[in-house]
């Protein structure tokens, strides 16, 4: 590892601690030559993972489209930045311990709206409405009533 002040390969860690969850190591290294601190994060290399999208095509898991879909769901809701963040690592960390190289979009539906619903009811019926693409309103009605009775 590079020292990014001086170019030096020698450090010695100083501190370490875990970080994410216990999915990443923080660790606080000191260059040998110059004496400056760093920093560096350790993440565990993830496997490429796929999603098989409902036309059955395939494209890279985007954990930033995960995030833009909540987010539009939450708009002008009480669901802080923190908390979008917190349900798209759960929402990542799930597909990972699935050990699979594909994963269904529907099941990364599905595991969002679960999340919604535990934060927001209100960003939850907004997600459904669209991922479910309710034709009308009694289909809308029929989803507030179930979520309702629960």
């Amino acid at each position: 590892m590079k020292c990014p002040f001086c170019s030096h390969e020698e450090n010695k860690v100083v501190d370490s601690r875990p970080v994410q969850d216990g999915r990443a190591v923080r660790r606080r290294r000191e260059c040998l030559k110059c004496s400056e601190r760093f920093t560096t994060y350790e993440y565990i290399e993830a496997v490429t993972l796929t999603v098989i999208k409902s036309d059955d095509t395939r494209e890279a898991f985007d954990r930033n489209k995960i995030i833009h879909g909540i987010k539009l769901a939450c708009n002008k809701r009480p669901v802080t930045g923190k908390q979008i963040e917190a349900m798209v690592d759960g929402i990542e960390a799930s597909v990972q311990e699935l050990s699979k190289n594909e994963v269904s979009a529907t099941y990364i539906g599905e595991m969002i709206m679960e999340k919604l619903k535990a934060t927001d009811e209100v960003a939850y019926i907004r997600f459904a409405s669209v991922y479910r693409k309710f034709a009308d309103t009694t289909e809308f009605l029929e989803e507030l009533k179930n979520m309702l009775k629960k």
